[in-house]
């Protein structure tokens, strides 16, 4: 459970320009500011059913947007292939980054 939250946090910082005000407002007030369902439904004045509806959309279009785009992974690699590399070239790398 720990690490689904730690891989949607990070699906988030990836893909979170791709998702609307409220989508945002839902994810960040859950995942983020550790409110619950109901704190969340009062705060926004919707039912407890509709938050949780929403965020798990929201954590739907983060999966299916990691597996179209795959940048998590992407960047995985990368460090991968870089961590593998002589230091003179990995510090050229690290430079671009």
């Amino acid at each position: 459970m720990m690490e689904e939250r730690n891989y949607l946090i990070i699906l988030y910082d990836f893909y979170s320009e791709l998702l609307n005000d409220r989508q945002k407002e839902f994810f960040e007030d859950y995942y983020f500011n550790n409110l619950t369902l109901s704190e969340i439904s009062e705060n926004i004045g919707l039912s407890r059913n509709a938050i949780h509806k929403n965020i798990k959309s929201v954590c739907d279009k983060l999966y299916f947007y990691e597996d179209k785009l795959g940048l998590y992974r992407k960047r995985n690699e990368l460090y991968n292939i870089i961590g593998n590399l002589d230091d003179e070239i990995k510090s050229k790398i690290e430079k671009i980054y």
